[in-house]
């Protein structure tokens, strides 16, 4: 006689493994942000991902020299920012943004976006909560 598997045994054996998915997903901000490399944009809103687990909105940057880069920047997660007073329909594409947070380790056109001026001229904080990156202080300090 064949020894059967009950119906559900399979799916409860799995369920650790899809539970520890989203951890995989979310990193530290000290696995990707350097917070001795703080960076000011001021730049043109070219495309905006509000998505899970963080959002981002990417900017096409002026140069002193006039030359025009893209830079990913990285927020919270949707509804984090939504408590703190930033909606998804308050950027939208060709707004203009003033950006402070810091850079990518890997040399990349990304940052994390600690405190950003909306057009509005509300400023709001971009970070995600628990990340163990630079607080709400240190962003309004680079802000000045």
């Amino acid at each position: 006689m064949k020894p059967r598997l009950r119906p559900l045994a399979l799916p409860l054996a799995l369920l650790p493994l899809a539970a520890a998915l989203p951890a995989l997903a979310h990193h530290s901000f000290s696995a990707e942000f350097d917070d001795n490399k703080p960076v000011r944009l001021v730049g043109t809103i070219t495309k905006v991902e509000w998505t899970n687990p963080h959002s981002y909105f990417y900017l096409d940057v002026l140069s002193s020299r006039g030359v025009v880069s893209s830079w990913a920047c990285e927020s919270g997660n949707p509804g984090a920012l939504s408590r703190r007073g930033w909606k998804r329909g308050d950027i939208r594409i060709g707004d203009k943004l003033i950006v402070d947070g810091f850079l990518a380790k890997d040399g990349s056109h990304l940052i994390d976006a600690r405190r950003v001026t909306l057009p509005d001229g509300r400023r709001v904080y971009g970070g995600s909560p628990g990340d163990g990156g630079p607080e709400d202080t240190q962003a309004a300090a680079l802000a000045r």
